[in-house]
């Protein structure tokens, strides 16, 4: 075991603040990388405050971060795929039991005995697994990803959640060139899949319930951006859509956009409100609608999203912050005020 530098929190309440873990030295198909960004997502805040306690309690100290990239420090050797000084990135998951049905057709998001960056049971050490906001991690080769080198670092952070979360459902349900595609929510989920959609070849309409949004939303890649606030607007709309993306994690309608898919269409939630919604059954009866849910995407799925997203140059629009500012982050996260997420960059972890 080694000791490494991070940011944790010690409670729900108590403010995340500097820290020494251990992490284990790496065995012989381990990747150490020193880390160089970690992207804040919306989960970490949630976790280190224990909002999902009915669902996974948090265990404390807990060491947030999903959303890694850095520099490959030592490889074990075993390992055939990194060597020193690669770029490599770290996604939601660092194992999985690689033997369930999941696991071997490549989903190792669904397997049953996945563990995640942080807050899991940790295999190797007995206690639990911390995540990004760290000056280093260890993680088994094949859960370790390849960072195209073209992209900004600090903006490809996020792609290792937000990215993956909005490209999977994507390719799932077949978004290409010539169909039309929504996306509701125009925040950090929503950001991304604007980017991704449009790159795909879609006709990108955005949905927003903010017309000051507009600008950015056209910017980003949308085609058309709808106010959902405005019926006439969105009638226009009705029984045109091959797929929309739901991003938004709030109390919302969503039979106004099942009643916007064509025949066949789908609708697929990536935002996750806290309350049930209530679903029309006729708004999926009539037109043989689908409505569906998309966590992350495995590992062979997330490699090729950031491959695509390096071929398109696509990031995410970041405020890179020091580590110092992560508390004043979860604030103004908690208040919708970034544009459109954060990126610590964790060489300021060296000042303390």
């Amino acid at each position: 075991m080694y000791n490494a530098k991070a940011y944790s929190a010690a409670s729900a309440k108590s403010p995340l603040a500097s820290a020494t873990i251990p992490r284990r030295d790496p065995t012989e198909r381990d990747v150490q990388i020193e880390i160089l960004f970690c992207g804040i997502c919306h989960s970490d805040l949630h976790q280190a405050r224990n909002v999902w306690s009915g669902v996974m309690p948090t265990v404390y100290p807990c060491v947030p971060g999903h959303e890694i990239v850095g520099r490959v420090t030592k490889v074990g050797s075993a390992v055939k795929k990194f060597k020193p000084g690669d770029l490599a990135a770290v996604g939601c998951l660092v194992d999985s039991d690689r033997t369930c049905p999941e696991c071997k057709a490549g989903f190792e998001q669904f397997c049953a005995n996945m563990t995640l960056t942080y807050n899991s049971p940790d295999k190797h050490t007995g206690a639990v697994t911390y995540g990004g906001y760290s000056d280093s991690i260890v993680v088994d080769e094949r859960f370790v990803l390849r960072v195209p080198s073209n992209l900004d670092l600090a903006g490809a952070a996020p792609l290792l959640c937000a990215g993956i979360t909005t490209y999977s459902p994507m390719r799932h349900w077949g978004v290409t060139k010539g169909k039309k595609v929504g996306v509701v929510g125009i925040g950090g989920l929503g950001h991304m899949a604007v980017k991704i959609a449009h790159a795909l070849g879609a006709h990108v309409v955005a949905f927003t319930t903010s017309a000051s949004k507009k600008e950015d939303a056209l910017r980003l890649g949308a085609d058309e951006v709808v106010v959902s606030r405005n019926a006439n607007e969105m009638q226009k709309h009705a029984g045109s859509f091959h797929f929309i993306l739901d991003a938004v994690a709030a109390d919302h309608d969503i039979n106004t956009y099942l009643n916007l898919l064509r025949r066949d269409g789908n609708i697929t939630l990536v935002g996750a409100p806290e309350k049930p919604l209530a679903v029309s059954a006729f708004a999926l009866i009539f037109g043989r609608r689908s409505l569906s849910g998309s966590p992350i995407g495995g590992i062979a799925e997330t490699q090729e999203m950031l491959d695509f997203c390096g071929k398109h140059n696509i990031t995410a629009n970041v405020e890179v912050i020091p580590i110092q500012k992560v508390n004043e982050a979860y604030e103004r996260l908690l208040k919708s005020d970034v544009k459109y997420r954060f990126s610590i960059d964790m060489a300021s972890l060296k000042s303390g």
